[in-house]
């Protein structure tokens, strides 16, 4: 079995897990009662954050989890602004751990990762009229851009790592805000009507 196919599985089952927590917790009322919800969240103490922050930090690194997925857990654990801060803490750390694995690993990584139809598609996006660092800096605040290969692929780039940062330590709470809730705007509403 190859990369690209455990990557999938795990991704999958790192979903379903997600989702079927995430009905445990509305069904407990963790996500609609500010109370128990606090109660949940004091009962996982400092470990709480520090665990969200990872499985953020692992869902760059390693797709298993879909980041929209985990950004909504964030939103709904922690609060607006917590989740927020939380999602974006995890998401950069994430983010400058990938240029590095890039940068190290090269192109054979991606491909073990990434669809190679789709590494050329960002890569053509990329090396379009030699403005590698302002069209990553576009799409990376776009919320719907695929984040993971275009980190990776910066990565494989002569991009400066100070450049880099500086593009995801700026661009990513725009997205971070309206993925994060918009997607738990419409993941509210959804429960409700299925309530």
């Amino acid at each position: 079995m190859n990369v690209k196919k455990i990557i999938n599985i795990v991704s999958v089952v790192g979903l379903a897990a997600t989702v079927f927590y995430m009905i445990y917790l509305w069904q407990s009322g963790i996500l609609t009662d500010p109370e128990k919800m606090d109660a949940y969240i004091s009962g996982l103490g400092p470990a709480g954050v520090v665990v969200f922050v990872i499985i953020q930090i692992i869902q760059v690194v390693i797709p298993i989890i879909p980041g929209g997925i985990s950004c909504v857990v964030g939103i709904s654990l922690f609060g607006t602004i917590r989740g927020l801060v939380y999602n974006y803490i995890g998401i950069c750390i994430g983010s400058l751990i990938v240029f590095f694995i890039a940068r190290t690993w090269g192109r054979p990584l991606l491909e073990k990762l990434f669809d190679e139809r789709k590494i050329r598609k960002y890569e053509n996006r990329l090396n379009k009229g030699n403005k590698l660092t302002l069209i990553f800096a576009l799409l990376i605040l776009s919320p719907v851009a695929p984040d993971d290969i275009l980190c990776y692929l910066a990565g494989t780039t002569n991009m400066k790592f100070k450049h880099y940062a500086a593009i995801i330590l700026l661009g990513k709470p725009f997205p971070i805000f309206v993925y994060s809730m918009g997607l738990h705007a419409i993941l509210k509403a959804v429960l409700s009507y299925a309530g």
